[in-house]
């Protein structure tokens, strides 16, 4: 009896943790694409700060995860997704030196690779409760999206705003997440 209340009270502290977390990063996000609209017309050192720092925030954030969670099952796919993060920051101050292409094909190429790992790890945490079904449909969102931003990057018109978008969108995942996993810790 001792063992499942134990393991009820680590979910439901896990759930609690997330949800924070998951209100954190729909904040973030909500920032970092108005300000990267306001700054997406080119590469400047505004635009170019915020793409870095985007990445650089997710790895962050699954630090936070990863600890948070380590009682509800593996964090593989979270420790993953932090080398990945990182690497695209580092990919991203590279590719701005090229041009807006460059930039859409690094970022494509990080959202279709962290949306699969996002999809993996919300399959993975689907017994916390209802919270982890927006973070699965967000992760094949961001595939899906990862493709287009690289397909966006051979046009003419490659864009930041998109990305605006897309950090939008995903904030708004975050955000319904945080909600449902709000149920959970009750």
């Amino acid at each position: 009896m001792s063992t499942v209340t134990a393991s009820t009270s680590s979910s439901l502290g896990a759930a609690a943790s997330l949800r924070r977390l998951y209100f954190v990063r729909f904040g973030f996000a909500l920032v970092w694409a108005g300000l990267l609209a306001a700054t997406a017309s080119g590469l400047g050192p505004v635009s170019v700060a915020l793409l870095v720092l985007y990445p650089l925030f997710d790895g962050v954030a699954a630090i936070v995860d990863a600890r948070s969670s380590k009682a509800t099952g593996p964090a593989l796919g979270l420790y993953a997704n932090i080398v990945i993060s990182w690497a695209t920051a580092v990919g991203l101050a590279f590719a701005a030196g090229s041009g807006i292409p460059a930039v859409l094909r690094v970022w494509g190429a990080w959202a279709v690779v962290s949306g699969l790992l996002q999809l993996a790890v919300g399959v993975i945490r689907r017994h916390l409760g209802g919270g982890h079904w927006p973070m699965i449909v967000s992760g094949a969102i961001s595939t899906v999206a990862g493709t287009s931003f690289v397909l966006q990057a051979a046009q003419e018109s490659a864009s930041l705003v998109s990305l605006a978008g897309y950090a939008t969108l995903g904030g708004l995942f975050f955000l319904a997440s945080a909600l449902r996993l709000g149920r959970v810790t009750r």
